[in-house]
């Protein structure tokens, strides 16, 4: 399969995030809804850590059955192990070192430096991220640990067309388009019913929401493209566990939010859906054989 056809097949793939970005959009959901939707989110990612971990760890499954097997040796199992352990690391701790900067940053808009009546004196004003309302920047942290799972998505498509296994790679835009709209859903869901300082409900334009689907969806075209280049057992790796680390932060946060509703049932119920649905869709790729 030529390459324009690949990248065609990794923007199929990715672009169907967007089909959940309306729901950021609810101005004043009711709060039964709103911590349902939480609740959702969270048993999509756990599909997710699932999925990224047994796919991540395969390498290292993989070497040790060669070393029983005495067809190979310890390198790769060490090799790839300390990939994995790296990428979960990294992908977790980065977040808590980044959230915690951010949270640093936010209470320190509009205070003075040293120097009482200083000149020069101005006040520290946060800029960026550091502006941004907590659901905001959950919001983000949900799509790069998506991003993650999503470029290594990508990298599967474009290492099966580049082997001129048409079906196998349609069946796999197929299955992926499916996981990308739910992960859409997910990465939205803590912006419905947003509120500012004052209890004013915040709408996130529609240039926020597409640019959260860029940093979820576009790794998968990304990926596809480098896929279709060569083939990397330890790439996959380090994107894989990366996106676990993230994801696994994601959901400790999610958790909180949703402890402090004291809402079991919809907790249950929500993780449930989650869950099932993320297993609904892989069951697509499942059926091809992969």
């Amino acid at each position: 399969m030529n390459l324009g056809t690949t990248l065609l097949l990794g923007f199929i793939a990715g672009v169907t995030i967007v089909l959940g970005l309306p729901i950021g959009r609810l101005r004043r959901p009711a709060p039964a809804l709103k911590h349902f939707l939480s609740a959702l989110t969270i048993g999509v990612l756990l599909f997710l850590v699932w999925d990224v971990l047994s796919a991540g760890w395969e390498p290292v499954d993989s070497a040790l059955s060669a070393v029983h097997e005495h067809s190979g040796g310890m390198g790769p199992v060490f090799g790839y192990g300390a990939l994995f352990v790296l990428g979960l690391a990294v992908g977790q701790l980065a977040l808590v070192g980044y959230d915690r900067y951010l949270r640093r940053a936010r209470p320190a808009a509009g205070t003075f430096g040293p120097g009482a009546m200083s000149i020069d004196e101005r006040p520290y004003r946060a800029t960026g991220v550091a502006t941004w309302s907590p659901a905001r920047r959950l919001a983000l942290m949900i799509a790069i640990g998506i991003g993650l799972h999503n470029f290594a998505e990508g990298l599967a498509i474009g290492q099966s067309a580049a082997s001129n296994e048409v079906s196998l790679a349609t069946v796999l835009v197929i299955g992926f388009a499916l996981h990308n709209a739910t992960e859409g859903f997910g990465i939205v869901s803590p912006l419905a019913g947003d509120l500012d300082a004052h209890g004013a409900p915040i709408r996130p334009s529609w240039g926020f929401l597409l640019a959260m689907a860029l940093i979820g969806g576009g790794p998968t075209f990304v990926g596809t493209a480098i896929g279709h280049g060569f083939t990397s057992d330890a790439l996959s790796v380090i994107f894989l566990s990366l996106a676990a680390g993230s994801i696994v932060y994601v959901i400790c946060q999610l958790l909180g939010v949703a402890a402090r509703a004291r809402r079991p049932e919809l907790l249950a119920c929500g993780v449930l859906l989650g869950l099932l649905a993320g297993f609904l869709t892989d069951a697509i790729i499942t059926a091809a054989g992969v």
